[in-house]
C-alpha cells in the first residue's frame, strides 16, 4: 500500500541584534535563519498520533473535545505543539474542511545531540511552524503551497496561546528564512481580536499593526562566526526580570530603548549600503547596550563565558550575545575570514564550542513523498539519511 505523506523542513534562528528591545512597538531587530532544522513528517491515519523521539516521547495519542485537544501525556514540552494543532483545527472548521487523524513525528537538530541542551536557536518556533505547516499541507490544495503570510500569523497566534508574549522574530526566521530586519506585531492587539471571537480566517487577511519583515543581505565582506557557551538559560524568567525593571525604571529602559534602536538601525542601513566595517561597529553598539541594561537591571546578560566570547571576538571585530543572554550562544563579526580559525581556536580554549551553522536562505519548505511502508512502520528511517533512498522523492514543493 502507498501512503501519502509529507516532510517539512523548518530552519533555527539566531538573534543578531534588538534582544529585550524587540518586545515593544516600532523597536527594530536582526535575526537569522540557519542551518539547523526542525524536521516534522506526517501521514494520514486511523488514529492521531504524535512522536517525538529525542525528548524519549512515543505514541502519543489525542482527541479533540469541545474545541480542546486532549493529549494522551500530560507533559508540558507539548504545550506548544498542542496549541500548534488546536489553531489549525479551527482554521479548518471556519473553511469547512473536515478533520482527519494523522500520524506527525518530529526530530530536531537545535539540541545538542550528546547532552541535549539546547543551542539557544529557537526551538519552540521552530516546532510550532513545522507542526502548523505540517498541517496546512496534509489537509491543503496538493497544487498550491500554503501561504507564507499565513503560516507565520498561524504560528504566531499559537505561540501567543501558550506563553502570552513574545516578538515573534524567531517565527519569522523559521518561515521566511535569510537575514531578516523585523519589528513586532502588537501581541496584545491579536489576542484582542481573538478574544473578541475574531475568526482566524479574517485574521489572517488583516494587516497586522507595526508588524514589518524585510529582507536583508549582509555586506559581501561580512564573516560570522558563533559560539555555544554549554549553559543552557530559561528565557521566560530574564524576559519576566527585564520587564520588572521597565516598571520601576522609565528613564533608564527608555534610554536602553533609544540606543538598541541606533545600533540595530546602524546594522540594518550597514547591510544595505555593503559597509562591513558599519555592521561590525554596530553590533558592539548594541552589546553596550545589552551590557548597560543587564547592569541596571541586575541580569547576568553577559556570564563569564559569554564575555570571554565577546572579548576574544573584539580582537578581530566584534561579538556579543544572541538571543536572552545567561547562556546559549554567542555570535561574532568579522571582516577578514583569514581570522576566523584563530578566533575558533581561542573559544575552544576558554570551553566554547564553536557551532558550523550557515544562513539558511529558504524559511519552511515542503516536501511530498509517496512513502511505502508507512512512518508508523518504518519509524527508524526517520533517524537515518537512508530515508532519502527509502522514499521515492514525488514532488518539492518551495512555500
Amino acid at each position: 500500500m502507498t501512503y501519502s505523506s509529507y516532510r517539512v523542513k523548518v530552519p533555527g534562528k539566531l538573534m543578531i541584534a534588538g534582544e529585550y528591545a524587540v518586545l515593544e512597538p516600532n523597536q527594530p531587530a536582526v535575526v537569522l535563519a540557519v542551518d539547523r532544522y526542525v524536521s516534522a513528517y506526517i501521514e494520514p491515519d486511523n488514529q492521531n498520533e504524535l512522536s517525538l523521539p529525542q525528548l524519549g516521547l512515543k505514541t502519543i495519542t489525542w482527541e479533540t473535545c469541545d474545541e480542546q485537544v486532549q493529549f494522551s501525556s500530560s507533559d508540558s514540552r507539548l504545550r506548544f505543539i498542542q496549541n500548534s494543532i488546536l489553531v489549525v483545527n479551527q482554521w479548518l472548521q471556519e473553511n469547512s474542511i473536515a478533520i482527519r487523524p494523522f500520524r506527525l513525528t518530529i526530530k530536531s537538530e537545535l539540541d545538542d545531540p550528546v547532552t541535549g541542551q539546547k543551542y539557544g536557536l529557537g526551538s519552540s518556533a521552530a516546532v510550532v511552524v513545522a507542526v502548523i505547516s505540517a498541517m496546512l499541507s496534509l489537509y491543503g490544495d496538493e497544487e498550491k503551497a500554503p501561504a507564507l503570510d499565513h503560516i507565520f500569523k498561524l504560528s504566531a497566534i499559537a505561540h501567543l496561546r501558550t506563553q502570552t508574549n513574545g516578538s515573534g522574530a524567531d517565527i519569522a526566521a523559521a518561515v521566511y528564512g535569510g537575514w531578516l530586519g523585523y519589528t513586532s506585531y502588537k501581541p496584545d492587539w491579536v489576542l484582542k481580536n481573538i478574544e473578541q471571537g475574531e475568526k482566524l480566517t479574517t485574521l489572517l487577511e488583516k494587516q497586522w499593526p507595526l508588524l514589518s519583515i524585510r529582507p536583508l543581505v549582509a555586506p559581501s565582506l561580512l564573516q560570522l562566526a558563533v559560539g555555544w557557551t554549554k549553559e543552557a538559560v530559561s528565557t521566560g524568567p530574564m524576559i519576566k526580570r527585564v520587564q520588572d525593571y521597565r516598571i520601576c525604571h522609565e528613564e533608564g529602559y527608555s534610554e536602553f530603548l533609544k540606543d538598541s534602536s541606533r545600533s540595530v538601525i546602524g546594522i540594518i542601513n550597514s547591510f544595505e549600503s555593503n559597509d562591513c566595517s558599519s555592521a561590525i561597529s554596530f553590533l558592539k553598539q548594541n552589546r553596550a547596550a545589552l551590557m548597560n541594561l543587564g547592569e541596571s537591571a541586575g541580569l547576568p546578560i553577559e556570564t563569564a563565558k559569554l564575555k570571554a566570547l565577546c572579548t576574544f571576538a573584539e580582537e578581530y571585530g566584534s561579538g556579543k550575545s544572541s538571543g536572552a543572554g545567561g547562556g546559549d550562544c554567542g555570535i561574532a563579526f568579522l571582516k577578514e575570514e583569514a581570522h576566523i580559525r584563530e578566533l575558533l581556536e581561542a573559544w575552544k580554549a576558554a570551553d566554547i564550542s564553536p557551532l558550523k551553522v550557515n544562513i539558511s536562505k529558504k524559511g519552511v519548505s515542503v516536501t511530498e513523498y509517496n512513502c511505502e511502508p508507512s512512518l508508523k512502520e518504518w519509524p527508524a528511517c526517520l533517524h537515518q539519511e537512508q530515508i532519502r533512498e527509502t522514499w521515492n522523492h514525488k514532488e518539492n514543493i518551495s512555500v
